[in-house]
């Protein structure tokens, strides 16, 4: 019996120190949670417009150049006017501008401007726009901007390399004071590159002789 009962009690310390054992090496384990699918942000593209083979070379974002009632008048540019070279190397051109007149926007769409005096170029994806395509754009312009005029489009030649001119007018909303309207005379160009077209708007305040100037400008426009 002596034997027996020593038997029983080794055999509870056994199965004690197996339990034991097995519950030490569950605690010592951490678990870790199912980790997901890694996910990679990517950055925005660029908005591009595209304008039909052929097409318009304006319908899609470039809208009608409009005076600001309340900016202060600018006179005419001064005969010795200095002016640099403005290079937008991401929308692949380059094109001369009055020093002095303040640049904002980048890539495919840029403004240079001094108060009144406006400067604008949208660079489009599209093919070599037509008189058709042109006329049906400033069509849609005039829908959306009812104090704009404009004279039909033609075909002239920029240092021999031919381009479209549409001259338009728009007048600005009337002075909160005064209740005075600025009324801005716009020469836009369409300039063809590869696969793609500039358009360059020119304004102008009635009364402010820019003609010399922006003519300075426009021919100096080239594709990098």
């Amino acid at each position: 019996m002596r034997n027996l009962r020593a038997a029983l009690v080794l055999a509870l310390l056994l199965t004690v120190g197996v339990v034991a054992t097995g519950c030490g090496g569950g605690s010592s384990s951490s678990a870790s949670a199912p980790t997901g699918p890694a996910t990679v942000a990517s950055a925005p593209s660029a908005p591009t417009t595209t304008s039909p083979q052929g097409g318009t070379g304006g319908s899609n974002g470039t809208g009608a150049l409009t005076a600001e009632a309340q900016a202060t008048a600018t006179g005419d540019v001064p005969d010795n006017q200095v002016f640099l070279t403005f290079a937008n190397r991401s929308a692949g051109y380059s094109m001369k501008y009055p020093q002095g007149w303040a640049q904002a926007g980048g890539g495919r769409r840029v403004t240079i401007q001094d108060k009144n005096n406006l400067v604008r170029i949208t660079v489009e994806t599209a093919g070599a726009p037509s008189l058709g395509g042109v006329s049906n754009a400033m069509k849609r312009l005039q829908a959306s901007t009812s104090s704009l005029r404009y004279d039909p489009p033609t075909v002239v030649s920029l240092k021999g390399k031919r381009a479209i001119k549409v001259v338009y007018s728009t007048e600005s909303a009337p002075n909160p004071v005064t209740g005075k309207r600025v009324k801005l005379i716009v020469d836009r160009y369409y300039v063809t590159g590869v696969r793609k077209v500039a358009v360059v708007d020119l304004g102008t305040p009635v009364g402010v002789d820019n003609v010399d100037a922006y003519r300075l400008m426009i021919e100096s426009f080239r594709w990098r």
